[in-house]
């Protein structure tokens, strides 16, 4: 059982090219010249095309899959309770997270499990997103 002060990863790096911000704009909508132009974005504040906040925050599902143990219970996401993006994520550079547990609250056939969950740059200086994210185990 999963409990208050347990640390998880970091995962593995996750490339960040720009064929996956195109999808993610795709699917989205949301086609914002600085994730999706890269010769506009080129002069813009950050030298070149960056990765959606709320793609990186995507991540965390396949990044706790690889690094949290779920010992034969099935997890869903249940929500976040706060989420900010410090750093921005620039074409081809790579991501990888690691996860805390904050609180532990059994429930009646599982528990709700609070983490919070930072996601690190390569060769950054803060990180790129910080998390609380809420999972359910059950079984």
């Amino acid at each position: 059982m999963l409990k208050p002060g347990d640390t998880f990863g970091p995962s593995s790096w996750i490339e960040i090219p720009q064929s996956k911000i195109d999808a993610f704009a795709e699917a989205t909508g949301d086609h914002q010249w600085i994730h999706v132009d890269p010769e506009r974005a080129k002069d813009g504040p950050f030298g070149s095309t960056i990765g959606h906040g709320y793609l990186t925050l995507s991540l965390l599902p396949v990044a706790s899959y690889e690094v949290i143990p779920r010992n034969g219970a099935m997890g869903i996401n249940y929500g976040l309770n706060r989420v900010r993006f410090p750093a921005p994520v620039p074409v081809d550079s790579r991501v990888r997270a690691s996860f805390e547990v904050v609180s532990v609250d059994e429930f009646e056939g599982g528990a709700q499990v609070t983490m919070t969950a930072t996601v690190e740059g390569e060769g950054g200086d803060k990180p790129v997103c910080v998390a609380e994210v809420v999972f359910r185990y059950y079984g």
